[in-house]
């Protein structure tokens, strides 16, 4: 259920509405706008007839059910869109952020090059993988702990906040220590243990969609972790499973204003999985800037010919600065217009 409080409502009223929300069991979730306050009452749904008492106490109203099942992550809990911050970054506000580099990181080496082109073509964050979850048994599997270790120290070179996946629950708090955000990958989109323990994480989550995960699966995936107490959650379309054998995925990018009219969290692209070649990488960048994505996760390597995963789909430095140049000036414009339009909402 949804408590909306009155403009002139003060904090000592809330206050009291908080309280008695946890009072009858449920936990109350508050969005301030710049109009009004609104409580988002989560719990027991059989329960939900217990909060229409609330209508009667002072500073309320009224009281309105959430109608999505995905209730924290709907756009009926929040006034406006969630825009989370890593450090100076700032992921669904005005500017587009893109985070690029390796699919994994193979050695110090390889991973500081990489860092000096992504921060070189001005991404905003450094992405790579530690941890990489393989079709084969028999693939390069990731450097682990130590590939966490020289994340940090290029981060702490760059300045560049670093993006990397966790696969098990066992290795959040590992994760946490090293990363700023925490990427969940598409096939761990429903694996709800590890959802669970990332919501008990401080740090930001990006969540990639499955390969046959419809959106409303998705969004009750980033539930998962919102009810945990993790309300930091970005979420990225990367392509669905489709019987079309041109490309690896089929990228959905109907889904990101699907998703921006569904829910207020910030929605990003991830075209180099979607497509798998790097030759097609830059125009599904520029639709998805053109589409109101908040921003792009690219695959860059300095040599993808001897990349140990994903080389086929990474983009070498100098097609990296084409994509930063190209797609600059559409989202000058774009994202003018979404802020003008989010400044109406």
């Amino acid at each position: 259920m949804i408590i909306v409080m009155k403009k002139k409502a003060d904090e000592k009223q809330l206050d009291e509405v908080i309280r008695w929300i946890e009072s009858v069991g449920y936990k109350a979730h508050v969005s301030r706008g710049v109009e009004r306050t609104i409580i988002g009452a989560v719990g027991d749904e059989r329960e939900k007839v217990r909060l229409k008492a609330a209508e009667d106490m002072p500073g309320v109203e009224k009281v309105m059910p959430i109608l999505q099942p995905y209730k924290l992550a709907s756009r009926e809990t929040k006034d406006g869109n969630t825009v989370i911050r890593v450090g100076d970054v700032e992921i669904g506000g005005p500017e587009f952020v893109v985070m690029a580099g390796p699919c994994a990181v193979e050695s110090e080496e390889q991973l500081m090059e990489c860092a000096d082109v992504v921060k070189k073509g001005g991404a905003s964050m450094l992405r790579g993988g530690a941890f990489k979850p393989r079709t084969s048994p028999y693939s390069f599997q990731g450097m682990g702990e130590e590939g966490l270790k020289i994340l940090a120290r290029a981060r702490e070179k760059t300045g560049l906040p670093v993006v990397t996946e966790v696969m098990s629950s066992s290795d959040v708090e590992l994760v946490e220590r090293y990363a700023d955000v925490l990427q969940v990958g598409t096939r761990n989109v429903q694996n709800f243990a590890l959802l669970k323990a990332i919501g008990h994480a401080k740090k930001p989550v990006l969540l990639k969609r499955g390969m046959m995960t419809r959106l409303d699966e998705l969004l009750m995936s980033a539930e998962y972790i919102m009810a945990s107490g993790n309300d930091q959650v970005i979420l990225c379309e990367r392509g669905i499973r489709t019987f079309e054998t041109a490309m690896r995925n089929t990228l959905d990018i109907s889904a990101v204003p699907v998703l921006k009219d569904k829910s207020h969290l910030p929605v990003i692209v991830d075209p180099s999985h979607a497509i798998g070649q790097w030759r097609f990488v830059l125009p599904l960048a520029k639709a998805a800037v053109a589409v109101g994505a908040d921003g792009l996760l690219i695959e860059v390597h300095p040599d993808p010919a001897h990349a140990l995963s994903d080389g086929p789909q990474s983009l070498k430095p100098e097609k990296f600065y084409k994509l930063m140049d190209e797609i600059e000036s559409i989202a000058k414009i774009v994202r003018k217009g979404y802020a003008e339009k989010d400044g109406a909402h």
